[in-house]
């Protein structure tokens, strides 16, 4: 039966480890809470929805990948994480472009779910479940703007290290951008992986 499906374990291990060391004298307490709160709140939640719910291999791993991310960002903030100095000194960039991976991740590990959920649930396939997928990773991407916003409004300048704008004018612009790249590129190069697991999945259902 599909409910019998055991979950990925390594991916969910991988994500408590990084979460434990993340947590682990953060810079900044409060934006931590505000950056890993989707992943200590989210993956949890799958893990115990499980039963109901499975998700495929790929995409267990696309929210561990996700969480990771957001825990290493949460942990330094976006704006002072040592890769983003590393590929600023590399690649001679005006500013950390950490926050700029984080926002390339919420469109391409999203995707994969939204694509899921969509293929297991719905009858769309084609042009149009890709791009529903996409509007979804755009509308999500969006919401995630409206929640710095609303943030910075509440907060003021306590805000500064979770929106990670850097002084860039165009940082939102830029935000929503690279989720759309992120999930188109998801779709362009997974979606024949995802598709073998999915019919992987249905099959486990009989």
């Amino acid at each position: 039966m599909i409910s019998s499906l055991p979950r990925p374990r390594a991916a969910f291990a991988a994500v408590a480890v990084v979460a434990a060391w993340s947590a682990w004298r953060p810079h900044d307490a409060a934006t931590w809470w505000l950056e890993a709160l989707p992943a200590v709140l989210g993956l949890p939640l799958v893990w115990l929805l499980w039963g109901r719910f499975p998700w495929t291999r790929l995409a267990a791993w696309a929210m561990a990948l996700h969480a990771i991310i957001l825990l290493i960002g949460a942990h330094y903030t976006y704006a002072l994480t040592p890769l983003g100095f590393w590929l600023q000194e590399l690649f001679d960039f005006s500013r950390n472009h950490y926050d700029r991976i984080g926002h390339l991740a919420q469109g391409f590990f999203p995707a994969l779910l939204a694509r899921e959920v969509l293929r297991r649930r719905t009858p769309l396939r084609g042009s149009w479940l890709a791009f529903l997928t996409t509007c979804f990773c755009l509308a999500f991407s969006a919401l995630y703007e409206l929640i710095e916003w609303w943030t910075a409004l509440a907060l003021g300048s306590g805000a500064d290290a979770f929106l990670a704008t850097q002084g860039d004018p165009w940082d939102t612009q830029w935000d929503m951008f690279l989720a759309l790249c992120g999930a188109l590129l998801a779709q362009l190069t997974l979606a024949p992986a995802h598709n073998r697991q999915l019919a992987t999945l249905q099959a486990a259902r009989y």
